[in-house]
């Protein structure tokens, strides 16, 4: 029995994340043997007050059902938790949330309703879009030559080579060998991007540092000189532009390198710097426990030094006039990837932000959070990211543990029910634009994943000689294909980490970052995500700004549908996978005036509903025109 669900409108309008001040209707539905003679609408508010709401009795559902109802709206920017209770003749009874937002008797969770600032808006342009990642010194090499390269690097003389993963004779994992991979080499494979249907870039940290993944910033005024300079930078940029696509900065300011001009462990930078002078100017950027070797220092690594981002200094040379932020937003980037930024405090969030919609209200702010970041408490404090006036939007790992988890064998409504609380959690501006990746620098490969032996607490020496057999990498290819679909289909914009869509493999942290295979790509694969690409973009009037509304998650099948309301109804896309290798089944279903697009295709049965018969590691898309009051499919 269904006594409320937050996803309908029917109980809950408007459905979702609402500007604060809005007046949400609530609905509740109850069995007439209870004899309920009282319900209430309990709101934990957005300053931590309850408030009970009495709920009204406005008439009847069906013969044995009745229906009750309030509203409630919240005043100000932030969370609300909401449950309902009744008195009946049975006595008190709570109801609380379950799986698919629906209502349960004696549940422990409350609902969640996000209210954001009515003022917040994201970057339009990024919607709708294509997101590729680079890791740049593995992605091309233009073959230019390099000057000034700092000491220390040691060159792969083969690009095919597996990334170094043994301790040096020191013991220690030093991350300095390098491939070459350059800004220019990006430039030259713009016309490549392109065809993926890319519109915006992601690059992982560009400025002068001296490791491979450069997250120990040494000066965030300079380009790495592997990787070139800064009129490099520039003229990639304007090159993107010019064939419609953004780049995007890696940020990484909740800590620099210990090999630095502003620590200068090392020494390689003079007589400068935090470590060396306690009268250098970026002395109080640092937290010394005893200066100069007891310092604090992000998760315990001593090469990277936590900086104090509430210091004004600092924050000025950020995101003051003439800052960071501001210098490469002028020298063409679009944008900001904030590196572990729920370890940013949000003075620095609120002042980053301020920075970047000062010099240009359509450059975008993203954030690296791991979880559910609408109700993210960090180091003991409920983070407001995406209230409004701190990130626009954040990398979607919830989607991609649902959709991977989905597809190795997890069930299928938990998975649906994990990518719907998203949706639900989060504005609408904010899903619009979420990065939906199923890989990145920090994962192993989604091909991986879905194919190989899980790793385990196996360490390097294992992982780096491991590779899947034939049949593994068949079944994983086709997995991978239905994980790019639906990463392609969901809300959000899906971000392709490099090599993923030319079927790289590879475990964690090197094995992930090895170099894009160029003339040895998985041909068919890259043909595919193509195709997908423009699919998306086909269909952008749906897929760009639709909600999500789940038609059946049950065994092997996944299917939903992303929807846009019309002036007569609304239209849709349906899109269903089967995980098996074997034939499955979607019963009883209605889309008799579905448009075809491509896969498995709809049966219709003149006698009453119809079905879909999707073979092994089968897909179906269809398109529907809907009018008003049509009956929309309600299987899960």
């Amino acid at each position: 029995m269904t006594f409320f669900n937050s996803r309908n409108p029917i109980y809950r309008s408007p459905t979702g994340a609402v500007p604060a001040g809005t007046r949400v209707h609530f609905k509740i539905t109850v069995p007439r043997s209870m004899a309920c003679s009282a319900a209430y609408l309990l709101v934990l508010d957005t300053d931590g007050r309850t408030v009970c709401n009495d709920m009204f009795w406005c008439g009847m559902n069906g013969d044995d059902h009745e229906w009750w109802e309030c509203h409630f709206a919240p005043q100000n920017a932030g969370l609300c938790f909401y449950h309902f209770e009744l008195r009946t003749s049975r006595g008190h009874f709570v109801l609380k949330k379950d799986i698919g937002g629906e209502a349960r008797a004696g549940g422990s969770e409350d609902w969640q309703l996000t209210a954001y600032s009515a003022d917040f808006k994201t970057p339009e342009w990024l919607a709708g879009g294509v997101l590729y990642q680079i890791f740049p010194d593995r992605f091309y090499c233009s073959g230019q030559e390099k000057h000034d390269i700092p000491y220390g690097r040691t060159m792969h003389a083969d690009w095919s080579e597996q990334p170094e993963w043994r301790p040096n004779a020191e013991g220690k994992i030093t991350n300095t060998d390098f491939f070459g991979g350059d800004l220019k080499g990006i430039e030259q494979k713009l016309g490549y991007l392109k065809s993926l249907g890319v519109t915006c870039i992601y690059l992982n940290p560009i400025f002068e540092s001296h490791s491979n993944h450069r997250y120990d910033t040494a000066n965030y005024e300079k380009i790495d000189p592997l990787l070139g300079t800064e009129e490099d930078f520039r003229s990639l940029c304007a090159a993107a532009k010019a064939r419609g696509i953004r780049i995007l900065l890696d940020g990484v300011f909740s800590h620099t390198g210990s090999d630095s001009i502003y620590f200068n462990r090392e020494g390689r930078y003079g007589d400068g710097g935090a470590y060396r002078s306690q009268q250098s100017p970026y002395y109080p950027w640092y937290s010394f426990r005893s200066w100069p070797n007891d310092y604090e220092c992000w998760w315990n690594f001593t090469t990277l030094p936590n900086v104090r981002e509430g210091n004004p200094d600092y924050d000025a040379y950020i995101n003051g006039e003439n800052g960071i932020i501001h210098r490469w937003l002028a020298a063409g980037a679009s944008g900001w990837r904030l590196d572990v930024a729920d370890e940013l405090p949000d003075c620095f969030l609120d002042s980053l932000n301020r920075a970047v919609k000062g010099f240009d209200e359509d450059a975008v702010v993203l954030g690296e959070v791991w979880e559910d970041a609408s109700n993210k408490t960090a180091y003991g404090v409920r983070r407001r990211y995406l209230m409004g006036g701190q990130l626009d939007s954040v990398m979607n790992y919830p989607f991609r543990d649902a959709i991977l988890g989905f597809l190795r064998g997890e069930h299928a409504s938990l998975m649906m029910d994990r990518i719907e609380t998203i949706a639900e959690n989060y504005p609408p501006q904010v899903l619009d634009i979420l990065m939906n990746h199923i890989g990145t620098h920090d994962t192993e490969r989604a091909l991986t994943v879905l194919g190989g032996e899980p790793a385990g607490e196996r360490g390097r020496a294992w992982q780096s000689g491991q590779h899947m057999t034939p049949d593994q990498r068949e079944t994983a290819l086709e997995r991978l294909r239905l994980a790019a679909l639906l990463q392609f289909m969901l809300p959000g914009v899906p971000c392709i980490y490099y090599g993923d869509e030319a079927g790289m493999e590879g475990y964690r942290d090197p094995f992930n970052r090895a170099c894009y295979p160029w003339g040895r790509e998985e041909k068919d694969l890259i043909a595919w995500y193509r195709y997908i690409a423009l699919l998306r973009r086909e269909h952008g009037d749906i897929l760009k700004h639709g909600k999500l509304r789940s038609i059946y998650a049950h065994g092997d099948i996944l299917s939903f549908e992303r929807y846009v309301e019309t002036p007569h109804g609304e239209k849709a896309l349906f899109v269903a996978v089967n995980r098996s290798a074997d034939n499955a089944v979607i019963p009883s279903v209605d889309y008799h005036s579905a448009q075809f697009i491509f896969g498995a295709p709809y049966v219709n049965n003149a006698e009453g509903p119809g079905e879909f018969k999707l073979p092994p590691f089968g897909f179906s898309l269809l398109r529907i025109e809907r009018e008003a009051g049509r009956y929309i499919p309600e299987l899960d």
